[in-house]
């Protein structure tokens, strides 16, 4: 059974929290709920409203919003109700209890080139995952029916996802002109029916090495390494993800100076993205951190 997390974010209304959770816990629908009758479709909502300073709970995608009363400040009680959240969700126990879906899911997809001939990028205008996943054929893509719908089209070779897009590899065999339509209303038309795009089982596909991972020992990241990631994840994967791909810290080797890094998504194959992004985040690097740095090594994902 997957394993939630939550992430306290806030908003532009001081009263009002948002508890991001690693997995969606909801599809194609968004809930608000005013009061303890109007949750009655909504177990979690119900018992949220239990709290007295409760105000108004919205629910929907991955996250769950509280509004609250002025009786209390978040800051004195965010922990404790991100705690309930987190037990109630890795308890099992339901979210929403959904009626049968008779309506369409409001969305658009639209087509975008990127710096790889190979790949196109499919944006969507909501949110479809939850973090980053990348099938490299058909078997890889067991926990994704939209990855495996798309690898039933002979010119498929890549699917990568992140937030809101679906980065596709072709074979050379298709040309873009004769693919792109089918490829976008077959990736509308999947969001569209309200299906997960990925198993709600699955697991968010994280760095190489990083300290997170429960089932194996854990890897104790050196302060170089850390450093390494925060820029990356500052500097370098927004620009990345802007075209449709995706960079991944795998190993810093501190004899040789040595930073290792696995690219993803449109940045894989890319003929000149690897010239381009080992050069530029190897420039970036040796700037910020000196002679700590001496080599990048992109290796396609």
């Amino acid at each position: 059974m997957k394993e939630y997390s939550i992430t306290v974010v806030e908003t532009n209304n001081p009263t009002i929290l948002k508890f991001e959770t690693n997995h969606f816990i909801t599809t194609g629908t968004n809930y608000e709920f005013k009061n303890i009758d109007d949750a009655k479709n909504s177990p979690l909502a119900q018992q949220l409203f239990y709290l007295p300073f409760i105000k108004t709970v919205y629910i929907s995608g991955n996250f769950i919003g509280l509004e609250r009363f002025d009786i209390v400040e978040w800051n004195d009680v965010k922990d404790e109700v991100a705690q309930q959240l987190v037990e109630y969700l890795n308890a099992g126990e339901p979210i929403i209890l959904e009626t049968e879906k008779t309506e369409k899911v409001a969305v658009t997809v639209y087509a975008e080139v990127t710096p790889n001939p190979s790949t196109m990028k499919f944006v969507a205008s909501r949110k479809i995952v939850p973090a980053t996943f990348e099938f490299k054929n058909i078997d890889e893509a067991k926990d994704s029916e939209l990855a495996k719908a798309l690898f039933q089209l002979p010119f498929v070779k890549q699917v990568f996802f992140d937030q809101n897009y679906v980065s596709i590899t072709k074979f050379d065999v298709a040309e873009w002109d004769d693919i792109t339509m089918e490829l976008r209303e077959l990736v509308r038309d999947f969001i569209a029916d309200g299906k997960d795009v990925v198993s709600l089982d699955i697991k968010p596909q994280e760095q190489a090495d990083t300290p997170q991972k429960t089932e194996e020992p854990k890897v104790v990241l050196d302060d170089t390494s850390l450093e390494i990631i925060d820029i990356l994840e500052e500097y370098v994967k927004p620009a990345v993800a802007s075209d449709g791909g995706n960079i991944l810290f795998k190993s810093y080797e501190k004899e040789t100076k040595t930073v290792n890094v696995i690219l993803q998504g449109a940045c894989s194959g890319c003929p000149s993205s690897t010239f381009t992004l080992k050069n530029g985040i190897e420039t970036m690097l040796k700037n910020m951190m000196g002679d700590r740095i001496n080599e990048v090594v992109a290796l396609n994902g």
